[in-house]
């Protein structure tokens, strides 16, 4: 990678901290309550470096092919976590992977994870992935499947459930998803309330929109673009 690439990303990285601080200051709330995950998809170990150079520590991937055969090339002591869609067969793997998994959308992997974690003697944690738009295109769990699945995970013992993430469809107007994270934050109120479960963790808002879900209480933000730059 050429010194003006990683000049970028350190660039780009400071651009983007700067912007948390301010939308942290503007909903009243202390920058340390917001996690950046830099979303490394697509992009070479180099890249995940700069990024590492510029103090970020927390990066996420999509695929878990991809990060098993990036992960041994990045710096060591780094925090993985997977955001994107895990499929059933690439759990063992992930597992071993991964301390955070964003995406448990059904009772049937919360389940495959927790037999995992046992098999390998880990406990990772994990976030319930909730469709609150009813967005056909995406993932997640309906509102109404919320609460069961949580009273379910009261019986594994090698996961540790942390809150709820969500992916509103795409709006080139931020504010139009606003709604969608403020219903999330709600649905996580009222899971909270019903089985005690702390569920202390929003992952919501992205490059485009993490200003918004900031203002909405999101305590993990997933950058990629802003910090990496277009991917091919």
């Amino acid at each position: 990678m050429a010194e003006s690439e990683k000049h970028d990303i350190e660039q780009r990285v400071a651009a983007v901290l700067e912007r948390i601080a301010k939308a942290c200051e503007t909903a009243g709330r202390a920058v340390s309550e917001v996690e950046l995950v830099a979303v490394s998809k697509r992009k070479p170990p180099e890249a995940v470096r700069a990024a590492t150079a510029a103090g970020l520590v927390v990066f996420g991937e999509n695929r878990v092919q991809e990060a098993k055969e990036k992960i041994p090339s990045c710096p060591s002591g780094l925090t993985w976590h997977l955001i994107g869609h895990l499929q059933s067969n690439k759990v063992k793997v992930a597992v071993q992977l991964f301390e955070m998994i964003h995406s448990v959308d059904s009772a049937h992997l919360l389940e495959a994870i927790n037999h995992a974690c046992g098999t390998f003697g880990v406990t990772r944690q994990v976030l319930l992935q909730v469709n609150t738009a009813g967005d056909s295109a995406k993932y997640g769990l309906k509102p109404e499947e919320l609460i069961p699945l949580l009273e379910k995970a009261t019986a594994y013992h090698n996961v540790d459930v942390m809150g709820l993430m969500t992916m509103p469809p795409f709006a080139e107007d931020p504010e139009k998803v606003r709604v969608h994270f403020a219903n999330t934050r709600k649905l996580r109120e009222d899971a909270r309330e019903k089985t005690g479960f702390p569920l202390e963790v929003l992952s919501m808002g992205m490059s485009h929109d993490m200003e918004v879900a900031i203002g909405e209480g999101a305590t993990h933000v997933r950058v990629g673009t802003d910090i990496f730059g277009k991917r091919s």
